[in-house]
């Protein structure tokens, strides 16, 4: 059986899905914001959310692998967020947008699966206010490592690393003190595509095998 991690991480914008919310003018507030399309192959739900002017959608490899999840195709694997969202706008657009995109037709939502593994608790970190900052190495997962006792080498991480080099900080940083291995790291400049998301579990299994 393939090994996965206990813990996959993910990066918001430009990495889970397609814009990035500081460049967004409002978060999606009603039903009349969401916009239906083909999820995968598997029925027609809410594929996007209009946020202002602009419509953000999931990328193709972040539905893949929320829908395997969903499934249950990833034994014993739970997923959370880490995003340096720059202003608390950016955050509540992207709160609000997690609530609405569905991985299913009906649902689950992305914020149902997050709830869902953690038994309604939010362990995720989303912004750079206090306690938060620009440096997830510094703030972020030592927050998720405290918050789901989840050990940093048993943590798979996407970031598309466009603005700050995150896979570098946090793999560099991010160390268990005992096998002195940290967090599996795969950049996505191109947001998180089905091939991406095939080559993280594999290097993941490859590098804890």
């Amino acid at each position: 059986m393939p090994k996965y991690p206990e813990l996959c991480v993910f990066d918001l914008d430009a990495c889970l899905w397609d814009k990035e919310t500081f460049e967004l003018s409002a978060p999606p507030s009603s039903p009349s914001h969401e916009i239906l399309g083909d999820l995968n192959g598997r029925g027609r739900g809410v594929a996007g959310v209009r946020c202002g002017n602009d419509v953000l959608r999931l990328y193709p490899g972040s539905l893949l692998a929320l829908q395997g999840h969903a499934d249950g195709a990833y034994p014993g694997m739970k997923v959370a967020l880490a995003s340096s969202a720059t202003t608390p706008a950016a955050e509540r657009i992207a709160r609000a947008a997690l609530e609405r995109l569905e991985v299913l037709p009906g649902g689950p939502t992305v914020w149902d699966l997050l709830m869902r593994d953690w038994d309604g608790t939010d362990v995720n970190q989303i912004g750079r206010q206090p306690p938060l900052s620009s440096n997830k190495a510094e703030t972020h997962f030592p927050r998720l490592r405290g918050a789901t006792g989840v050990r940093y080498d048993k943590m798979l991480y996407f970031d598309d690393c466009i603005w700050y080099d995150h896979c570098e900080m946090v793999a560099s940083s991010c160390k268990e003190k005992d096998t002195k291995w940290g967090v599996v790291t795969v950049e996505t400049p191109s947001g998180l595509g089905e091939k991406e998301w095939r080559i993280g579990l594999e290097k993941y299994a490859t590098m804890r095998s």
